[in-house]
């Protein structure tokens, strides 16, 4: 609350952490921080003999969860390809999504409807090696500089990820885990982390890593199977790192009478026997989630596995941001 006027502070409509610019004078900041999901109604800030007055609509609705839609962001590029066409439309199911063909499109339209505010995050679908250059970014940047960007890999993408992001400061996430990892950034977001996105564009990949793999905690029990001993370890540790409640494991199928919430199943590659099982998992127990772990999966397989009954299809190797937001949001539809 302002010391001079009385004006109040209360929490904003999906608002997003902004910066007031003030003008320069000795001993003061230059940017007077809002608090993540708050801003002034009216305030007057009283700088010496100076007046600013500052006016934001305000609202009594308090941030909602994700989930919500209340949250957009901006995808930037066609979906030239299916599984980039497959990735937005399971982010469509969890916030609102504004479309521009290209960054000169999307700056246009700043200001007008959703993109009166900034976006979340900014999404470049980068079906194709180089189709992004690094004066796109800026030029994004530049007009939404508090939003983080990410580049969207599809399929012919994918496989070139391990080697490091192509644009500098602008992260590759392959299309297969955008929506557990938006998942995963919005919850950071909306509890005030700043959470991987939110470390400086010159961070390492290893800080990134660090910064995504800290305590979580979903409540949900999960069953974990492999084929693989070595698989079945490493998922079993990728699940309790995100948060999961890691129960039984066993290699091979899963069993049809298991009483877990979750399933999380290394499959390896999707084929016509083991859409079969699903399908009798999903009809033996219409209430479990089954999570699906495919080797570079590919847009037709996952369209197949998600028609046979799955919740979602990740890539191996897992990220445990992606599994984590994929694990919220099948806690929130038990």
């Amino acid at each position: 609350m302002c010391g001079e006027c009385g004006a109040g502070f209360e929490p904003a409509t999906g608002g997003l952490a902004d910066w007031i610019p003030l003008p320069t004078r000795p001993g003061l900041p230059r940017l007077l921080p809002l608090a993540q999901g708050m801003q002034p109604r009216a305030c007057r800030l009283h700088v010496a003999a100076d007046t600013v007055v500052i006016m934001l609509q305000a609202s009594a609705t308090a941030v909602p969860p994700i989930g919500s839609r209340q949250h957009h962001v901006l995808w930037v590029g066609a979906c030239e390809s299916a599984d980039l066409e497959l990735a937005q439309e399971d982010i469509g199911r969890l916030v609102r999504v504004r479309v521009a063909a290209t960054p000169a499109e999307a700056i246009a339209e700043s200001g007008r409807g959703i993109l009166e505010h900034s976006p979340a995050v900014i999404l470049l679908a980068t079906p194709t090696p180089g189709r992004w250059t690094l004066a796109d970014a800026v030029r994004l940047t530049t007009c939404w500089p508090l939003s983080p960007i990410v580049s969207v890999a599809g399929g012919i993408v994918d496989g070139r990820r391990r080697s490091g992001p192509h644009l500098p400061g602008v992260e590759d996430v392959p299309w297969h885990d955008l929506a557990g990892r938006l998942a995963s950034w919005l919850a950071d977001r909306d509890a005030g982390r700043p959470g991987s996105l939110g470390a400086p564009a010159t961070a390492r990949r290893e800080e990134r890593i660090l910064e995504a793999v800290r305590p979580r905690g979903s409540a949900v029990q999960v069953t974990v199977a492999a084929s693989r001993l070595v698989d079945l370890d490493g998922l079993a540790d990728l699940v309790a790192a995100a948060g999961g409640l890691v129960g039984r494991r066993g290699r091979g199928r899963p069993p049809l009478d298991d009483p877990a919430d979750v399933l999380a199943w290394d499959v390896g590659l999707v084929d016509g026997p083991m859409l079969a099982w699903l399908r009798l998992l999903v009809a033996n127990r219409p209430t479990r989630r089954v999570m699906l772990f495919e080797s570079f999966p590919r847009a037709d397989s996952t369209r197949l596995a998600l028609r046979a009954g799955a919740a979602a299809v990740l890539g191996r190797p897992g990220s445990v941001e992606a599994v984590a937001g994929t694990l919220s949001r099948l806690a929130r539809h038990r």
